[in-house]
């Protein structure tokens, strides 16, 4: 149920001389209130549950739903409280996302300024954003044109982790751990990399957020007692990874996947050069195709199971956020992947190729 903090290790990439500005994706509606990039229909992130489905329509209702669920509600943000980023690299204690966490991730997925185009072909651009220059942590930002794929189909999709493991190749496990909140959860993810790196795995605190047609999943790095890292994987750290669905019509929409990843590893220089010119843009189609084949793979598989959407359907058990705490990068090994050399198969495409995408799992 979750943003992929994974993907972003194939998005890392260095910057490159500024590029064209982005062309901001075109809205079927007007209804944009002031102050804010696009529409924002629910302004409030404790207001989630609100919308999160039909029976908690009513803050009220909400309220008393949450409250029989055991979970507890989210502080609502002040209005007066400044809309600028936070300082997410200097997160020193847990905290489930509030109003201003979401307004902040939503400015900068529409952000134009300070970002360098490195890829921009059949309705795919990728951009960086390069941090201090002694710093390799940039931020990567993809997005893709869906002409046939509703917003709701996209976010369930991101959210169903039934059906991540059918689509999502990368994926060596994956799994929830417990509910935080009506609309936040923690949850494990390990992910294959390209070889001969090592695999990886991260441990993520989840939030998500539905904004009338629009939708935000955000997720960053966590500790849990019971899954320390492990010996076989390396332990990333998703500083900020999200994804942000705008709809553009009843049946198409555009996602912005937004990441800053710590892999803890010396990147090799083939894999960074690859990033914005192959692994990104096939990521995202390959999410679209999912897309497209969920909706026949859904009917056949628990059809109205949908926890995201109807949180008296979770079974996971409840965590108190004290029982978590924030990874921090340098508490974990850094493994040094600067020597290994890029693999015959890679240099020629065969494993990773445009035609080698097995989607016949999906039916």
């Amino acid at each position: 149920m979750s943003p992929d903090p994974g993907q972003s290790l194939h998005l890392l990439t260095e910057p490159v001389d500024p590029g064209q500005p982005r062309p901001r994706p075109q809205r079927a509606d007007s209804g944009s209130q002031t102050g804010l990039a696009g529409p924002w229909k629910v302004a409030s992130a404790s207001a989630a549950a609100s919308t999160l489905s039909e029976p908690l329509r009513s803050t009220q209702e909400s309220w008393t739903r949450t409250r029989a669920l055991g979970l507890p509600m989210e502080k609502s943000a002040a209005s007066t409280e400044p809309q600028g980023p936070r300082p997410v690299l200097g997160r020193d204690s847990v905290q489930v996302p509030d109003d201003q966490d979401f307004r902040s991730f939503r400015s900068e997925c529409e952000a134009e300024a300070g970002w360098n185009l490195t890829y921009s072909k059949a309705g795919v651009s990728v951009w960086v954003q390069a941090m201090e220059m002694d710093r390799t942590l940039h931020k990567i930002k993809c997005r893709m044109e869906c002409r046939d794929v509703p917003a709701e189909t996209l976010y369930d999709v991101l959210h169903d982790i039934e059906y991540r493991k059918k689509w999502d190749s990368n994926v060596i496990e994956t799994f929830d751990i417990a509910r935080l909140t009506v609309n936040a959860d923690v949850g494990y993810y390990s992910w294959r990399c390209p070889k001969p790196l090592k695999n990886r795995d991260v441990i993520t605190l989840r939030s998500w957020l539905p904004m009338g047609t629009d939708y935000i999943i955000m997720n960053y790095s966590v500790k849990h007692p019971k899954y320390p890292p492990r010996k076989d994987l390396v332990r990333a750290v998703s500083i900020q990874t999200g994804y942000l669905i705008q709809s553009t019509g009843p049946k198409s929409c555009v996602i912005t996947y937004l990441a800053q990843v710590d892999p803890k590893g010396s990147l090799p220089k083939w894999v960074v050069n690859k990033s914005s010119q192959f692994l990104a843009p096939k990521a995202m189609k390959k999410m679209y195709k999912a897309c497209v084949k969920y909706p026949e793979w859904k009917q056949k598989h628990q059809p109205h199971f949908k926890p995201w959407l109807h949180p008296e359907q979770s079974p996971l058990p409840s965590l108190a956020l004290s029982e978590l705490s924030v990874q921090h990068a340098d508490s974990l090994e850094n493994i040094d992947e600067s020597a290994v050399a890029e693999s015959r198969e890679e240099r020629a495409g065969g494993a990773g190729g445009e035609g080698s995408d097995d989607d016949t799992s999906l039916t």
